[in-house]
């Protein structure tokens, strides 16, 4: 059990220690006082718009932080280390804004601790990520960030460099390094679980393109989700679609042409949300009177979309305050093992349900 001192207050709060040390207490301590996942006592302690968390949950998680005096990282406090720069280093930055948005996460938790982010974009190219991460092995770093613009399984190069490493939005094969990444299985089930609550019984599902991490798993939580209600799994209702908006049109007129049409569509991603309102307006259906509709990323559009758009937040930037402070647990030796951690994929709640 952790010694416990009386605060100028005259409150009691717990004493972490390492090694007869004592320590500042981290995250993970607050999200296990408060029986939540490190992923909501981001989501409470960052004030991120959108979560749809209750207000016993926030109340819960801020009384874990003040019982235990947990206070995130502040501009000046001293590194664990002398090196004062974070590699960051990813395949993409501009195609799409999960990259940036989870890289603005870790810039964030650096700067809090006095840290630099040096980005490195090699766009797949072998030979541009071998001699970035030369080039990055060359400065004194406190610690690398491996990012992918898509969820994926990767292959991590000979020349990577001896540091504390952790891998963002994907993963090694033998969990070598540890990882984090969002929870798309149970994202999908709390999407289709929404539509279910709402009253919803044959919900159509929009999927991205087949073959990718997302997909797979968004399509496996739909599944589960029918399961748990006890419902037939029906591949008359699935269409697969490419992520963009014409797929997402294509898909919603083929499943409105059923002769059982669904009066719920699942879209795998909020740009294909944008193509099945257009497919919608168009037949003359509205959203969700007639049709229920809801997305997956909670993209800038979704709120501007009439009427805005219900979705599930992927949430890149918690996912890198969290790669960041894992980072900053490494050094400090906080804990003898770091695995994978799936970030929650929180419904957004508007008005298309």
């Amino acid at each position: 059990m952790p010694s416990r001192r009386a605060d100028k207050l005259g409150e009691e709060r717990p004493r972490f220690k390492r090694g007869g040390r004592p320590r500042r207490p981290t995250m993970v301590d607050v999200a296990n006082e408060a029986r939540v996942s490190q992923t909501t006592v981001s989501l409470v302690l960052n004030h991120a718009d959108g979560a749809r968390l209750s207000a016993q949950t926030r109340e819960r998680v801020i009384k874990a932080a003040a019982k235990l005096g947990y206070q995130p990282g502040r501009r000046g406090d001293a590194p664990l280390s002398r090196a004062s720069t974070i590699g960051f280093i990813c395949d993409e930055i501009s195609t799409d804004p999960w990259t940036s948005i989870g890289f603005d996460g870790v810039r964030e938790k650096a700067w809090e601790r006095g840290l630099t982010v040096t980005v490195a974009v090699t766009r797949g190219d072998v030979d541009m990520e071998a001699a970035a991460l030369e080039q990055l092995a060359s400065q004194p770093l406190f610690g690398l960030i491996f990012a992918t613009v898509n969820t994926r399984l990767v292959h991590l190069p000979a020349t990577l460099p001896q540091t504390p490493t952790v891998l963002l939005n994907c993963h090694v094969a033998n969990r070598a390094l540890p990882s984090v990444v969002p929870s798309e299985v149970a994202g999908g089930h709390a999407a289709t679980n929404f539509l279910l609550q709402a009253g919803h019984r044959r919900i159509g599902y929009i999927n991205g393109e087949p073959s990718m991490e997302a997909s797979q798993q968004r399509l496996r939580g739909y599944r589960r989700a029918l399961s748990s209600a006890d419902l037939p799994f029906d591949p008359g209702l699935v269409r697969n679609g490419n992520w963009q908006p014409i797929s997402g049109y294509e898909g919603a007129r083929a499943l409105m042409l059923l002769p059982s049409r669904p009066t719920a569509i699942f879209c795998a991603n909020d740009l294909m949300a944008l193509g099945c309102y257009e497919a919608l307006g168009e037949l003359g259906m509205r959203i969700p009177d007639d049709v229920a509709v809801m997305g997956y990323d909670d993209r800038e559009i979704a709120r501007h979309l009439h009427p805005p758009l219900t979705t599930v937040l992927l949430p890149h930037f918690e996912m890198g305050t969290i790669a960041a402070e894992l980072l900053f647990d490494m050094a400090a030796r906080l804990a003898a093992r770091f695995d994978q951690i799936k970030v929650e994929c929180p419904i957004v709640e508007r008005k298309s349900v």
